[in-house]
């Protein structure tokens, strides 16, 4: 008795034809280059300010300034040593920070500046830095006159910086009295160009939003620039 020979259904007649298969492998190659052509990126960050030239001192009591950061993406922050109300919670924020960028390389800085100048020298500054383990190759703390930090702090970045000014705490039983300065607690995103390119919070949203922003500016900046209109 002869054996029984099943026909092909249409599944099986299809998986053997060349033609399926060349169809297949160039959609399979094709496809993400189409999508990756065809996706919608996100827009690009606002450009609120230019940060003007500056020049100030770091903690090794040298000169640091625009110069130094010039093709380098950084976060800017403003504190000061003996802060006793915000700047703790900040710095411990920023040590964060420093943990994130670190895959990034020297493309990436950070720069605190002290509110402070007259307490916050380049020695007080180092001992700061030291103590928080930060690391010198991205990470700068400034210092300098107090007009020039007003005018780099106020004019440039365009953040408040008061003065020193005797705040009174209530400590359990006791009233105690703290000399604290009025300055922002929000960090500043500047791009390669030294334009400001975001203003953020300290909460968790915030600190996500400033890596994602960080991350889009970088990737831009070394990505090719295609269909570029001509000037």
């Amino acid at each position: 008795m002869e054996g029984y020979l099943r026909a092909d259904n249409w599944f099986q007649k299809i998986m053997r034809m060349k033609t399926f298969w060349f169809i297949f492998w160039a959609l399979s190659f094709t496809y993400p280059i189409y999508r990756s052509m065809t996706r919608t990126l996100p827009p690009p960050l606002p450009i609120y300010y230019t940060v003007p030239e500056f020049s100030l001192t770091n903690e090794f009591n040298k000169p640091f300034g625009s110069k130094d950061l010039k093709g380098k993406f950084y976060i800017a922050n403003f504190m000061f040593t003996s802060c006793p109300s915000s700047c703790p919670a900040l710095m411990d924020k920023m040590d964060i920070i420093q943990k994130r960028i670190r895959g990034l390389g020297t493309k990436a800085a950070i720069v605190t500046f002290t509110v402070d100048p007259s307490t916050d020298t380049p020695e007080v500054l180092f001992k700061y830095a030291r103590k928080r383990n930060t690391n010198p190759y991205i990470w700068n703390f400034l210092t300098g006159k107090q007009s020039d930090l007003e005018k780099i702090v106020i004019d440039g970045f365009k953040v408040p910086m008061g003065t020193k000014e005797a705040v009174t705490k209530k400590l359990e039983d006791k009233t105690i009295t703290l000399m604290d300065i009025a300055h922002s607690d929000r960090v500043v995103l500047v791009d390669a160009e030294g334009k400001i390119r975001g203003y953020y919070s300290t909460g968790k949203v915030e600190m996500d939003r400033l890596m994602i922003d960080l991350g889009l500016l970088v990737n831009n900046s070394f990505s090719p620039k295609i269909n570029q209109p001509k000037k």
